[in-house]
């Protein structure tokens, strides 16, 4: 039934897309809203069972949409969470590991200091096929000196924050700059959606909040004064409530908190409002979504925002556990996505939103476009399908948590019910059966030793595709040292090569061939790029081949 609706609609946009004139009421293709918020929890709304918000945006959003239970961003941090949303790639892929800073902080890192424009990107694809494109608010896809402005990446207009070009508004100038940003962005999409409702458009609608550091204005903060919020109650699960032990001022934090994400969800309750006036709720697909788990209260900047909740899921921002990477997952389009569906079998990801849009937008791919994620409009539209390509994660600093200080291993593979996490010498697994175990409580490495070979091999396989990175050489000789400036590219990642080398290598005589290399990449391309690679073209891959230039 749902195939043959989405059958329906992408044969109607293409009876129509030659058409001129055609009204905007008669064009399938939906608007899309892309609301992305900064650092809010998995349990950071009242349908989530949040004890003491009251969210009645947020509450319509899942009344009359779907709410996907198991939704991954994908990083733990801001830009190559972004990265993930507008590229539908990971963004280890563009060396985009962490936060963009300044120069010599991401030099330090090994990473660029913007996002490649030329990469393919959502906002491109979709203006390219007739939609009109707009960027508001936080952006953190590089800034300052010589970077993009979010026009190079397919927006007609921006008006942002960490990013050039026209700007929102200037935190450094304005106190409570923060407190009155969501106003400003809902305020610039409202605008937007006037000026472009006889034409399909997209916007992205990327919020400062709940992100520290908060300060709500005091009519604000004012009806949360009287508040006496329990860290032990039982809405939060027990990683939680061991985490909300300890937290330095609990109630004074969790005051702020509330004051934040109310003013939020009023901004989208006056969104969807505003959709209502101008006729567009039918013709309109909005996608919410956070770009990972809550701030930890032991970062020094941030601890007023540390006690966003991730219900009972296990750690938060930074971590690769579910707390940090699973978020809010909610879409709605009237008359297309089921309403008030839960959606607890799915498992779906920011690297599906660019193949899954597109789809639904009526466009073809570009030919050579290479994806981490998948189309899944079809469960979108009701269907429940299992996923065809595995999750893939990785972190390589350090993670805000317990107390002992116990630092996971820096990559993170989730494929069917299955989560596992392993270092680059696949000695260090820990394995997790979800959503069984949401919390990631019971380790089953021990006893799974089948499931453990199965996922280190997909882990350390995609680990060996990725562009060369220093710090990834450390973790992967065992060094577990922060990240210093970078080796040159030739040398680096040589370790977790070597590793790939010596297990796809199947008659041990220190080289691959085609169908060698074909079988451990596991990549329906992995035949142009072994003849890519083949430096002398002799069909084979040496071991000098292999480690001094990139493999997939």
């Amino acid at each position: 039934m749902r195939r043959c609706c989405l059958a329906m609609i992408l044969t109607a946009h293409c009876l129509l897309a030659d058409t001129p004139g055609n009204d905007r009421k008669s064009d399938p293709r939906p608007n899309v809203i892309f609301l992305l918020t900064d650092d809010q929890g998995w349990g950071d709304a009242a349908f989530a069972g949040h004890p003491w918000l009251t969210t009645p945006g947020l509450d319509r959003l899942a009344a009359e949409g779907t709410r996907i239970q198991q939704f991954y961003t994908a990083a733990s941090v801001c830009s190559p969470s972004r990265t993930g949303f507008l590229t539908g790639t990971c963004p280890a892929r563009h060396r985009i590991h962490g936060h963009f800073s300044t120069a010599e902080q991401n030099a330090a890192r090994g990473m660029p200091n913007w996002l490649d424009p030329a990469t393919p990107n959502l906002p491109r694809l979709l203006r390219q096929a007739g939609y009109a494109t707009a960027h508001f608010g936080k952006w953190h896809l590089g800034s300052g000196a010589g970077a993009p402005l979010p026009e190079a990446y397919g927006f007609d207009v921006s008006r942002s924050v960490n990013g050039n070009g026209p700007q929102l508004g200037d935190e450094s100038k304005e106190d409570y700059f923060r407190a009155r940003s969501t106003a400003l962005i809902v305020d610039e999409t409202i605008a937007f959606m006037k000026a472009n409702r006889d034409r399909p458009f997209y916007i992205n609608a990327w919020t400062l909040l709940p992100h520290a550091p908060l300060k709500p204005l005091p009519e604000q903060i004012a009806p949360f004064a009287s508040i006496e919020p329990n860290p032990a109650h039982p809405a939060f699960g027990p990683w939680l409530q061991r985490y909300y032990a300890r937290t330095r001022s609990f109630k004074a934090q969790m005051q702020v908190q509330l004051a934040s994400l109310t003013d939020l969800d009023n901004q989208v309750a006056r969104l969807l409002a505003a959709i209502d006036e101008l006729d567009l709720t039918q013709q309109t697909l909005i996608v919410y979504s956070s770009d990972n788990g809550p701030e930890d209260d032991r970062v020094s900047n941030a601890s007023n925002a540390g006690v966003g909740s991730t219900g009972p899921l296990r750690a938060r921002k930074r971590s690769l556990y579910e707390g940090g990477i699973r978020t809010l997952g909610l879409i709605r389009w009237p008359g297309h996505i089921p309403a008030g569906r839960i959606d607890d079998t799915s498992v779906a990801a920011a690297v599906d939103l660019l193949p899954t849009l597109c789809r639904l937008a009526g466009i073809t791919l570009p030919e050579g476009i290479a994806l981490d994620g998948e189309d899944i409009s079809e469960n979108w539209l009701g269907a429940s399908h299992p996923r065809n390509r595995p999750l893939h994660w990785e972190w390589l600093f350090s993670v805000q948590g317990p107390a002992d200080g116990y630092q996971p291993p820096p990559l993170a593979v989730r494929d069917g019910d299955w989560k596992l996490f392993t270092d680059y010498r696949g000695q260090r697994v820990e394995l997790y059966r979800i959503p069984a175990d949401h919390g990631e409580q019971q380790d089953l490495s021990r006893t799974e030793p089948d499931i453990v070979r199965r996922l280190t091999k997909l882990a350390l396989d995609w680990a060996a595709t990725l562009p060369p990175d220093s710090q990834r050489e450390r973790l992967a000789t065992g060094e577990t040292s922060q990240p210093t400036p970078r080796k040159s590219a030739a040398a680096a990642t040589k370790a977790s090569r070597a590793a790939a080398l010596k297990r796809w290598d199947s008659n041990g005589d220190g080289q691959l061939t085609l169908e060698e290399y074909s079988k451990g990449l596991a990549k329906p391309d992995a035949e142009q790029r072994f003849r890519r690679f083949d430096a002398d073209s002799n069909g084979l891959f040496s071991r000098d081949e292999f480690l001094g230039r990139e493999p997939g």
